[in-house]
């Protein structure tokens, strides 16, 4: 099976629970407020979503991609990190094919404000890449989209 036709594949894994694999270089998660989806589309590239349900299929990694993420939990910093996020990287995989992190969050959170982007990077070892506020400004879906560009091409040259 070709890698583009894994995106839209689900299939059952050994656990027999549904398993969809994904190929794309942005993966995201966002809430049901959809802050994080809208800013993703803006960026109008190829994007996969972490579920947002427990019920939906576990989404796997298959190449190098980039995670944007939003934060929660207000001033204490506590539950930072949503569940879904949590579990999406407790796959090895997804873990060892995570190369960055775009965090979103509210300046309102003061000292915590893109703190998931900040722990996730630290604790898989990967840079982080950019913040936004909310849903963030056209300015910054410019300089991500930018800086995706510049990020990706820097990593093939490095390989070849």
């Amino acid at each position: 099976m070709p890698p583009s036709a894994l995106a839209e594949n689900q299939q059952l894994d050994e656990a027999s629970h549904a398993v969809q694999y994904t190929d794309q270089k942005l993966i995201y998660f966002s809430s049901a407020s959809e802050y994080t989806h809208r800013f993703v589309q803006k960026l109008n590239i190829g994007s996969a979503r972490i579920p947002l349900f427990a019920r939906e299929p576990e989404l796997i990694a298959t190449k190098p991609y980039v995670l944007v993420i939003p934060t929660y939990g207000g001033e204490n910093g506590k539950r930072a990190v949503l569940p879904q996020i949590l579990n999406f990287l407790r796959n090895e995989q997804n873990r060892r094919l995570l190369q960055g992190v775009i965090g979103s969050g509210n300046t309102n959170f003061g000292t915590t404000y893109c703190l998931a982007a900040k722990r996730v990077a630290a604790k898989c070892q990967v840079p982080v890449l950019y913040t936004f506020e909310l849903m963030g400004t056209s300015e910054d879906v410019h300089k991500v989209k930018e800086g995706l560009d510049t990020f990706w091409t820097l990593k093939s040259q490095k390989r070849t």
